[in-house]
């Protein structure tokens, strides 16, 4: 299947796309400032630069696009029909990173949440920050919501 726009305009729309301050990320930022929450963004002196930073819990969240960071099972999850093989290996790349990052931070005595960006679209927004907010308040080490995981559960 080819794809269904010409090179420069693929490759314009691929170099658009932001690593920081995505709307996800804004989204998650905003109900976590309206509920109280003060945090610090994109540290530099952390494993893989954490999208929010909670130094009061020592905790971060990652906020990871179901797309560039493979959320299986997801709707969003889609592998581009065009240069399969180069696709898959940069989604390995990006998957192999984030395991190695969280990894770290664990190490490194952080807690860490990977909120999905399907968690964040419309309605279901209020409810991860809600859910971030009572992972803070447990002792568990980890945290992981996305809509297409309907229980979710803190591991320790």
């Amino acid at each position: 299947m080819a794809d269904i726009v010409n090179t420069s305009t693929r490759s314009r729309i691929m170099s658009s796309i932001r690593s920081a301050d995505t709307q996800p990320e804004m989204a998650l930022r905003r109900l976590l400032h309206a509920a109280g929450l003060r945090y610090g963004l994109h540290r530099k002196n952390l494993p893989g630069k954490p999208d929010i930073v909670l130094t009061r819990w020592k905790a971060v969240v990652l906020v990871h696009g179901c797309f560039w960071h493979r959320h299986s099972g997801c709707h969003w999850c889609t592998t581009p029909a065009t240069n399969s093989e180069f696709w898959n290996a940069k989604f390995a790349k990006n998957v192999q990173r984030d395991q190695q990052c969280v990894h770290e931070l664990l190490g490194l005595g952080w807690r860490v949440a990977t909120v999905w960006e399907c968690a964040l679209r419309g309605e279901d927004a209020p409810r991860s920050a809600d859910l971030i907010q009572d992972w803070l308040r447990s002792d568990h080490q980890q945290f992981e919501t996305g809509i297409i995981r309907p229980q979710c559960s803190f591991s320790a």
